[in-house]
């Protein structure tokens, strides 16, 4: 079984850049709440489907100090001018029978389009996998056109049911053992 507290491992986005995708830690409380602060408007309506200027201190404890039986969360780093800098990230939280999870990602606005929360997305998958989730659930704007984009090319069975502006979204982490 995957150790989330300690997940630490290299990769790439789809454009070569060259990135760190890790857990989460106390550490990144204030780089987060400077990448908060730096994303438009329309990209934290579509994370909380809200409009926030900052993060709290309620948030930010609960995003990084994270509940290590319920929560896996992963952040993705990259060098620049070498400083490691959060351009984004992504989580899940269980439910209370640890079978379903829900999904939630950021990117950061310069870096959108470049396959971060699909690269998460794939991390995810496998620690989910290991850790006995077996259905991922995510609400997303249907507007949000391009985190639906992201569902679909994971490739996972999915369900997709529209309330108004809000799309449910159901992903199968279940193996189809027929294409082993």
């Amino acid at each position: 079984m995957t150790d989330a507290q300690r997940y630490c491992t290299a990769d790439t986005l789809k454009d070569g850049t060259p990135v760190t995708i890790r857990a989460i830690g106390g550490h990144d409380r204030s780089d987060l709440a400077a990448a908060f602060e730096k994303l438009d408007p329309n990209s934290v309506y579509t994370r909380f489907f809200t409009y926030k200027r900052q993060l709290t201190e309620a948030e930010l404890h609960e995003l990084t100090e994270v509940d290590i039986a319920r929560v896996v969360a992963l952040v993705v780093t990259t060098p620049i001018a070498g400083t490691e800098t959060l351009i984004g990230g992504g989580r899940y939280y269980c439910d209370a029978s640890f079978k379903t999870a829900e999904l939630a990602f950021t990117t950061a606005d310069g870096y959108r389009g470049r396959g971060i929360a699909s690269l998460v997305l794939q991390h995810l998958v496998r620690i989910g996998r290991e850790n006995g989730v077996v259905t991922f659930e995510a609400s997303v704007l249907s507007e949000n056109k391009a985190m639906i984009a992201v569902f679909i090319g994971s490739r996972l069975p999915m369900k997709r049911r529209t309330n108004g502006n809000v799309s449910h979204i159901e992903l199968s982490l279940a193996i189809d053992q027929s294409r082993s």
